[in-house]
């Protein structure tokens, strides 16, 4: 089969052998793909490496016989977005979950629209932790396994006042004081889950436990093995002097 001028963003890229790419790409209408990209050095083909790296919206042209599809040629669709600092490990969390997460070869119209939308807000400069968290949803969702996010498992309209966990398999469940949980650093404010159902961006103080909340999900998915962008974003956490900023508070731990 021929992909003809296939929209797509890059999510990975690696050396193969010695002229060749390795490139894993999110298209519009095929899902998650991996190309090879054959004898890519040199300064010709400087243009085609350029349009291969992470974070850029691509159309390409390639053949596809098996599981990967052999890249004929590929152009940038527009600019990157040029991110530094925190932005930047947001966007490799971005690409390294919906990496680990989307299967391959399967069309998933609105996780491809929900990346283009996180990709866009990182270039806004929009708050980090909010963008990670709206994305994670939106994965979620478009992998077929979010949940419905005004009610718990049990189809209880989520109260405001209360605090949840999220059960992967489950959806929220309420936690009940009666029973003595005291832990609670992992469960999310009722009012964070409605504010995530609405699009609404939560209370500052609500952002770290629902990014908790959220991970716990990944993590059940994930199975096993982590991501590296965790340990990256912990790792500089416990560097800073200084308090975590409510950026990085926000991003560190979930993505």
């Amino acid at each position: 089969m021929r992909l003809t001028a296939e929209p797509a963003f890059v999510l990975h890229t690696r050396p193969w052998r010695e002229t060749s790419l390795l490139v894993e790409v999110l298209s519009a209408a095929h899902g998650r793909v991996g190309l090879l990209a054959r004898g890519v050095q040199g300064a010709r083909r400087q243009p085609l490496r350029a349009a291969l790296q992470p974070l850029q919206f691509i159309r390409f042209d390639a053949l596809w016989r098996g599981e990967l599809a052999r890249l004929v040629a590929a152009e940038a669709a527009d600019v990157a977005p040029r991110l530094t600092g925190e932005a930047s490990l947001g966007a490799f969390y971005l690409n390294e979950l919906t990496l680990r997460l989307a299967p391959r070869q399967v069309q998933q119209p609105e996780l491809f629209v929900a990346y283009a939308k996180a990709r866009e807000r990182l270039r806004a400069g929009d708050a980090l932790g909010w963008i990670l968290r709206r994305f994670e949803r939106d994965l979620l969702d478009a992998l077929g396994v979010g949940f419905e996010w005004y009610c718990d498992g049990d189809g209880v309209a989520i109260d405001p006042a209360a605090r949840y966990r999220l059960d992967p398999e489950h959806g929220p469940r309420r936690l009940l004081m009666d029973r003595g949980q005291a832990d609670r650093s992992d469960a999310a404010t009722g009012r964070a889950l409605l504010a995530l159902a609405e699009d609404r961006m939560p209370e500052r103080e609500d952002m770290p436990a629902l990014r908790r909340a959220l991970r716990g999900v990944l993590v059940h998915h994930l199975g096993a093995r982590g991501l590296k962008s965790w340990e990256m974003l912990g790792s500089l956490a416990r560097l800073m002097p200084e308090p975590p900023s409510p950026s990085m508070d926000a991003a560190q731990d979930g993505g």
